[in-house]
């Protein structure tokens, strides 16, 4: 599915910069942090102006990544229960209006519940949910809350159609109200990693949080399977997160903790891809991965679980190799069949490089938000800005 958007011309752009405020819990080195972050300091001036507001922030991590050409808000927000939180609302309320603020966008489900009504209330023209993903983590409660919020919402943003089709079946939304802006990569950070040599491979990657959702549970089983028959084979997981404790116990139970490297986080994702012929997404759930960009725009061979934007992202067989959820066999043997075979790790690798520079540069999503909040001022809903054909 494409996404057509209608003709602007020069009388419906507004007459200023779109005053878009974005508010989320806090920042770290996580997938929709990461392109919140990148959004804010490429979006033209002249076109959008960025404030950034977080509910918390007063995290060394938080801090170290805020961005310094652009207002950055800590509200101060701890529990939504607090009595202290009364006050903060007002506060926000009050920041909205000072700042004239023409667009909220929130994101995560504290910054939700604490952002949209104050920004009705405050008389927030336009007023976005975020969300990047198939909603995995909801529970009855979730989406009751999300129903009786979207009142408040003037529209909602995802990165991919598969979670558009998620939320308007957890939700019961109006599909037009729904409104697919995806991801870009920087590219210039990862065409300079050389394409995999044309070697027998022995680094398998993965970029991931260590959450039981990332699926880090199958490729560990799925390194077992491969012990036996590719003893040179290591496996090297960059990133953090709770089930650092769980892997490297169960690791040392299957005697891999020499060859199942927890790297823990990374900042140069470029350089940890160098060193990776096969880089692997073995996630149970997930919206438009981050990684999965990343692993593409470096020319990595991919081997990917069929979920959420994989399938449009990697055609199998072309752009890499699909493999069910849930499956350690399969994922064994896609892992196998590409290090017996380092010629189709290079054009899979070529090939879906060649699809990340094509359709999903970072200037390229930029440009879509900054057209979407041009077409917002100029037009009376979410659902007349957009259009999407099959």
């Amino acid at each position: 599915m494409r996404i057509l958007r209608l003709p602007r011309t020069q009388a419906e752009r507004t007459a200023r910069p779109v005053r878009v405020c974005f508010l989320i819990d806090e920042l770290a080195t996580a997938g929709t942090e990461t392109q919140l972050l990148a959004l804010i300091r490429h979006l033209d001036r002249r076109r959008v102006t960025p404030i950034l507001c977080l509910l918390r922030g007063d995290s060394p991590v938080s801090r170290a990544l805020e961005p310094d050409d652009c207002p950055v808000y800590r509200l101060g927000v701890g529990s939504l229960r607090s009595p202290v939180t009364l006050a903060r609302a007002w506060g926000f309320a009050r920041l909205l209006r000072r700042e004239k603020v023409d667009v909220l966008q929130v994101y995560f489900p504290d910054s939700t519940y604490f952002g949209l009504p104050l920004a009705r209330l405050a008389g927030v023209p336009h007023r976005l949910r975020t969300r990047n993903n198939l909603g995995h983590w909801m529970t009855p409660l979730h989406r009751l809350l999300g129903r009786l919020l979207h009142g408040c919402a003037t529209g909602t943003l995802t990165n991919c159609e598969a979670a558009r089709k998620a939320l308007v079946r957890d939700e019961r939304i109006a599909p037009e109200r729904v409104v697919v802006l995806e991801n870009g990569v920087d590219l210039d950070c990862f065409l300079s990693v050389p394409l995999p040599r044309t070697v027998r491979p022995s680094q398998v990657g993965v970029v991931a949080n260590l959450r039981p959702v990332k699926g880090l549970d199958v490729l560990l089983d799925a390194a077992a399977r491969l012990s036996a028959d590719h003893p040179d084979l290591t496996f090297r997981i960059a990133g953090e997160g709770e089930q650092r404790a769980f892997l490297q116990s169960r690791a040392e139970e299957k005697g891999l903790a020499a060859r199942f490297q927890l790297c823990g986080s990374i900042r140069d994702v470029p350089a940890f891809l160098t060193d990776v012929e096969i880089a692997v997404q073995p996630s149970r759930s997930e919206g438009m991965s981050n990684a999965l960009l990343e692993y593409m725009a470096a020319g990595r061979a991919i081997v990917a679980t069929a979920v959420g934007a994989a399938t449009d992202l990697v055609a199998d067989e072309r752009h890499g190799l699909l493999v069910p959820p849930d499956d350690a066999g399969a994922l064994a043997a896609a892992i196998a069949r590409l290090v017996r075979n380092p010629f189709l790790i290079r054009a899979l690798g070529q090939a879906a490089r060649e699809r990340a520079q094509r359709d999903y540069s970072r200037e390229a999503m930029v440009r879509r938000f900054e057209d979407f909040y041009e077409e917002l001022m100029g037009f009376s809903s979410v659902s007349q800005s957009v259009r999407r054909v099959a």
